[in-house]
């Protein structure tokens, strides 16, 4: 059975997952961001027992079909930019997130935009933003290494998105060192 999960984004969602599985004395198959593959299927009352124990730590378990769907895109995203994906050298990502679903394109910009009330590309700028602030943070490369790593065509590029999603400035932001991040899962 093939349970999927809302706000699981990372590697350590899936440790607290298959740790909530564990303790709920659930065999998982196979375990992926946003989705859990289980053993066997599960009894009503397992099912209760998991959604109730995914709301605890901030997860939500996910039923309607579309909603599936923008989950398995938001995480195909979040994959890309916080791995910093050489696949954006390759292919643009609207046909690598399409290939991937397995759906049109122009369905997965309609269906995302319904579900979320912004499009996919301003969710992966915003994804990608965030990425930024987070290198900028650690103060280990320049923004014209941050540029190149998150495939921006240049830094005056970078610096015009930047300024537009947070109000200021990259070097204004990076002497700030303030908390102006966001969670992956609060975008």
């Amino acid at each position: 059975m093939t349970l999927y999960i809302k706000n699981m984004v990372c590697d350590r969602c899936k440790m607290v997952i298959a740790d909530l599985f564990k303790k709920t004395e659930i065999t998982i198959k196979n375990i992926e961001l946003g989705e859990v593959e289980t053993l066997n299927e599960l009894t009503p009352e397992q099912l209760q027992l998991i959604e109730k124990g995914l709301q605890t730590v901030g997860f939500e378990l996910l039923d309607d079909k579309r909603k599936q769907i923008v989950q398995r895109i938001k995480t195909i995203i979040i994959e890309i930019v916080q791995n910093q994906s050489k696949i954006l050298q390759k292919v643009n990502p609207s046909v690598y997130i399409a290939e991937n679903i397995g759906r049109d394109y122009k369905y997965l910009t309609t269906l995302f935009s319904e579900v979320e009330g912004t499009t996919i590309e301003q969710f992966f700028i915003h994804q990608k933003i965030e990425k930024v602030k987070e290198l900028l943070v650690y103060d280990e490369y320049t923004l014209s290494q941050i540029a190149d790593m998150m495939f921006y065509s240049s830094v005056q590029h970078l610096s015009m998105q930047f300024k537009k999603i947070t109000g200021l400035t990259p070097s204004h932001f990076k002497e700030l060192k303030a908390n102006k991040r966001i969670s992956i899962n609060q975008l």
